[in-house]
């Protein structure tokens, strides 16, 4: 389903169709069986589909600047007559602020109840050219090259053979040149070294859930969701036609990468 925020519905009736996730869902080209596709919804996590959670969930992800981001996309040549889309967007914390600099922007979710939060923020911020639809990594599709794809701490909802899937139609929805920025919680040590970089990430998490992530909600992403290790996701971002522009990492465990499509 596509949902326009703060426009006529004629954009949304003409999308409708295309984004629709699920174990059925069109992966484009692979004629694959049904059966075998991955359901993104079910690995999306249950918060991401508990309105009570998603009214807390810009105070829990502590309002992330999107400012470098942003200046990351102009300079790579982005400004506003670009097409840019945020895959797994949630609450829309980053499509909302790139709306303002942009000249469209689709926000990409496949929770219905994350698409519904981030239609009523654009609409009370009278964004006309942000739209918003319920699809994910695998699904959606949007019908002519884009200039940037953006993507925020998604992809690692998805096992490693589906995320090379995810950047390979990442690649092929972007125009030669044009820009992913990923970040990711994703792992910059050995195997062995693992039990140490967590206890010192469980050190420094927060105590109160309502505020901010605990040791808890860090170890049961660890134990249930699929960040990768950097010496893996690398190859994946090469093999998909990306050249990797920039890269910086946090910790050992946040990675921001700045990749340009070949051609």
């Amino acid at each position: 389903m596509g949902l326009t925020v703060n426009g006529t519905a004629a954009g949304a009736k003409a999308r409708a169709g295309k984004g629709l996730p699920g174990r059925g869902a069109a992966l484009q080209g692979w004629g694959v069986d049904e059966s075998w596709v991955l359901d993104e919804l079910a690995h999306a996590g249950a918060e991401h589909l508990d309105e009570a959670f998603i009214a807390g969930y810009d105070r829990k992800q502590g309002h992330p600047d999107p400012g470098e981001h942003l200046a990351a996309f102009e300079g790579r040549g982005l400004g506003p007559a670009s097409v840019v889309v945020d895959l797994g967007a949630g609450t829309g914390q980053f499509a909302v602020a790139a709306a303002r600099r942009f000249g469209q922007v689709i926000a990409v979710d496949v929770s219905p109840a994350m698409v519904a939060a981030l239609g009523a923020k654009a609409e009370a911020e009278g964004l006309g050219n942000l739209t918003a639809e319920r699809a994910g990594f695998l699904s959606f599709d949007p019908g002519t090259p884009v200039d940037g794809v953006f993507t925020r701490h998604a992809l690692h909802q998805l096992p490693d053979f589906w995320k090379a899937v995810a950047l390979q139609r990442i690649a092929d929805m972007l125009r030669p040149g044009g820009v992913l920025l990923l970040r990711d919680l994703i792992f910059d040590f050995s195997p062995a070294e693992a039990a140490g970089v967590f206890a010192g990430w469980f050190a420094g998490a927060a105590t109160d859930p309502a505020k901010g992530y605990t040791a808890a909600d860090y170890a049961e992403h660890i134990r249930t969701e699929h960040s990768t290790f950097r010496w893996l996701l690398e190859p994946m971002l090469t093999a998909a036609g990306f050249e990797i522009a920039h890269v910086h990492y946090e910790r050992r465990l946040y990675g921001a990468y700045t990749c340009v499509k070949s051609g």
